[in-house]
């Protein structure tokens, strides 16, 4: 089983990109964000037309998610129960798998702004909430993934230029403090379970052409619990669609799970 998560920074201008991918990459499960149209515009036949499935939950210009899977979802929840929130920012389903049911939930987490901005503290209150609600759905399901842009480069490792980048969002110890509470309901960062090349990135911002200087950050993850950890056997990025004409700033995260 290969799960996936991409930003893709406006769905209907990556569009073509996102179904070409999926051509190349048939994963069983991808969770896209930024989906940046409302549900009424979502492009369900040119996922179907493919042999995927799709739930999706849109907002005008800012913000949306989707899962665009194999087999249909069951059990779907919409952003998270505990939190009122108009921001359309995460979706979960359930996905029958070899073994038994894997829960997968696609997260866009808020950005922050700025230290000093309101939408900083709605960023940990909003991570608050995810780590109490994902701790509820780890008692019903202990196959559990969360895949998603999470707006966090966990350490040092996951900043081009630490130094430089010291002070802002993305990287603020209490941000990082609400990335540990994640991993400490007993989830994994699947991409460092495996040995990495060094300076690997997820992220790049279009300005000063930081991808060909490869002046990124890790900001994308899979998070996954004890059970599928220990089946995962690989966590790629996929530069590849960084590079295309008219890219998302960000590029493909993939775990492979060699599901029983």
């Amino acid at each position: 089983m290969k799960l996936a998560t991409w930003n893709v920074n406006s769905l209907k201008v990556r569009l073509p990109q996102v179904l070409d991918w999926l051509s190349a990459n048939p994963v069983d499960a991808l969770c896209l964000q930024e989906l940046k149209l409302t549900d009424d515009k979502f492009p369900l036949d040119a996922f179907t037309e493919l042999g995927y499935q799709a739930v999706w939950a849109g907002q005008k210009t800012y913000n949306g998610v989707a899962i665009i899977s194999r087999e249909t979802g069951s059990a779907m929840v919409r952003n998270i129960p505990t939190m009122d929130d108009p921001q359309q920012r995460l979706l979960a389903i359930t996905l029958p798998a070899p073994g038994g049911d894997v829960r997968v939930i696609c997260a866009y987490c808020p950005n922050g702004q700025s230290l000093d901005s309101e939408k900083y503290p709605y960023k940990l209150e909003w991570f608050r909430h995810l780590r109490d609600w994902v701790a509820e759905e780890l008692k019903s399901y202990p196959r559990l993934a969360l895949l998603g842009d999470y707006n966090i480069a966990p350490a040092d490792e996951d900043v081009h230029n630490p130094e430089k980048w010291e002070g802002q969002v993305l990287v603020s110890e209490p941000e990082r403090a609400a990335f540990r509470a994640l991993i400490d309901l007993g989830l994994t960062d699947s991409f460092r379970k495996f040995e990495q090349p060094e300076k690997s990135f997820s992220w790049w911002d279009y300005r000063q052409f930081a991808f060909r200087r490869n002046a990124g950050l890790r900001i994308d993850h899979i998070l996954l619990s004890e059970p599928l950890t220990k089946q995962c056997t690989a966590c790629v990025i996929d530069k590849g669609p960084r590079g295309n004409e008219q890219p998302s700033d960000h590029a493909p995260v993939i775990a492979t799970l060699n599901l029983e």
